[in-house]
């Protein structure tokens, strides 16, 4: 137990360390994620926004507001890594484009997945946020909004699609509000029942 502990430590450190894409971002690395071994719950998402690298704090903007109504779970609660690991895409921020955020760095995921995900022997749900991450753990949908439709087929499984919690997807939040109906409740009470 302890060694699994230090190794994941290890790991952490490596991975808070890491300059693989250090060329391709707009400014100095900052690998931003939350996990300890005995995370039950998983945010899978994308990559941090401006706000969280500058702060250095997952989510720490809007879209984490809004995450954490959706769960059901205060502050506290979200950024206990014993209980909600949050590990994206991409680790660092990859800058803005046109119209929002650049994809995650593609060397990121490859690089450190499968080892971080390892470190999450307890893992009992799978939050997925957003196009990317849905190509890695739901990758039978083609849309996000055909995996979140499949919400009672995926979550007896421990996965749920969600939509990106960001602002900008408040008209999709409009045009579709079976989501907050039914899959929301659905949500909070798994959660609450895995202690989140």
């Amino acid at each position: 137990m302890a060694q699994d502990r230090d190794d994941c430590e290890r790991l952490l450190a490596e991975v808070r360390a890491c300059r693989l894409c250090a060329a391709h971002l707009p400014q100095e690395p900052r690998p931003l994620l939350q996990l300890a071994r005995g995370a039950r719950i998983l945010i899978a998402g994308q990559a941090p926004g401006r706000k969280a690298h500058d702060s250095g704090v997952p989510f720490d903007d809007a879209s984490g507001e809004r995450l954490r109504q959706w769960l059901g779970v205060d502050k506290a609660a979200f950024y206990d890594p014993q209980r909600i690991a949050i590990l994206p895409m991409g680790l660092c921020y990859p800058g803005s484009g046109k119209s929002g955020d650049l994809p995650p760095r593609p060397e990121c995921a490859p690089q450190w997945r499968n080892a971080l995900l390892a470190q999450l022997p307890q893992l009992q749900l799978t939050l997925v946020l957003g196009q990317y991450a849905l190509g890695w753990h739901l990758p039978q949908y083609d849309t996000v909004t055909a995996a979140v439709q499949a919400w009672q087929q995926t979550l007896p499984h421990g996965v749920l699609a969600l939509p990106h919690p960001s602002p900008r997807n408040n008209l999709w939040l409009r045009r579709n509000p079976w989501f907050e109906a039914e899959v929301l409740p659905a949500l909070q009470a798994r959660v609450a029942a895995l202690g989140g």
